[in-house]
């Protein structure tokens, strides 16, 4: 069970660094008329999360793959950062209206917990 919580933990974090990557121009055009600067600034934002999310996924997942069972300072280090992630979104992305910002939180603390449960069960 260990196992299976852990990889659906990692599996989770993955996809949705990869769904990060697909929309970026399209949220920073929702963004409206505004400089380049700022233009380049959310994008590289947009694009750093999506990638810190699939390293985080990938990172349990190769250690799983390596160990053949979860590697509980690699997913517990790995959940940290995914609640501190958690934090900032529900308190900057949560409150702007599109709805993949109000499910950052969600999906990141669910990721969090399935990592922590698979590392101590």
């Amino acid at each position: 069970m260990n196992t299976i919580l852990t990889a659906i933990g990692a599996l989770l974090t993955l996809l949705w660094g990869v769904a990060h990557l697909f929309p970026t121009k399209n949220v920073v055009k929702g963004f409206g008329d505004i400089s380049k600067d700022n233009k380049h600034i959310i994008t590289m934002e947009w694009i750093n999360e999506g990638a810190t999310l699939i390293f985080l996924g990938s990172l349990v997942i190769i250690s799983l793959i390596v160990t053949g069972a979860p590697v509980q300072y690699i997913n517990i280090s790995v959940s940290v950062m995914l609640l501190v992630l958690s934090l900032i979104s529900l308190f900057t992305g949560f409150k702007v209206k599109f709805l993949p910002f109000k499910l950052c939180p969600i999906i990141f603390t669910a990721s969090a917990i399935c990592l922590v449960i698979g590392s101590i069960i």
